[in-house]
């Protein structure tokens, strides 16, 4: 059961712009898949979903996963970000709730060369540059990108 679930959870936030848990949990009930918050809040987080900004308002669930749908980095950071702080080569970033993989995902995108990696919880975000220098250089892009 969880698998088609997840299936349709996926379908959905591909074919349907979907605002909120509660629109997600009325589309899968009308697919007759009943669920409650908590096992949504669950698949959605083990689904790796992101809610995005819409630059025209509002925000929406998507797969960063999906190619047309990866987050961009202008988009997503300026909306989700809470705070950086780095030592060494190592950069920390909070992000609003659930917030983390939609920035990590975004970075992943961009292909920022100073950065070896990232790994994401639900609101941190570990990122790796290259060396303490290079990790100046990404922090300074970041600040950048939130003016």
């Amino acid at each position: 059961m969880k698998l088609q679930r997840h299936a349709a959870i996926l379908r959905i936030v591909r074919e349907k712009r979907i605002e909120s848990q509660d629109g997600l949990r009325e589309a899968l009930a009308a697919e007759g898949i009943m669920v409650t918050q908590a096992t949504l809040s669950r698949d959605i987080r083990e689904l790796g979903l992101a809610k995005l900004v819409d630059p025209q308002g509002g925000s929406f669930y998507a797969n960063p996963n999906e190619g047309s749908l990866r987050p961009d980095l202008g988009q997503v950071l300026p909306a989700l970000l809470v705070s950086v702080e780095g030592t060494g080569p190592i950069i920390v970033i909070k992000t609003a709730t659930g917030g983390a993989p939609a920035v990590a995902a975004a970075l992943d995108q961009a292909g920022w060369k100073e950065i070896i990696g990232t790994l994401a919880g639900d609101d941190t975000l570990l990122i790796i540059a290259k060396n303490p220098r290079l990790r100046q250089l990404v922090e300074a892009r970041l600040a950048a990108l939130t003016r």
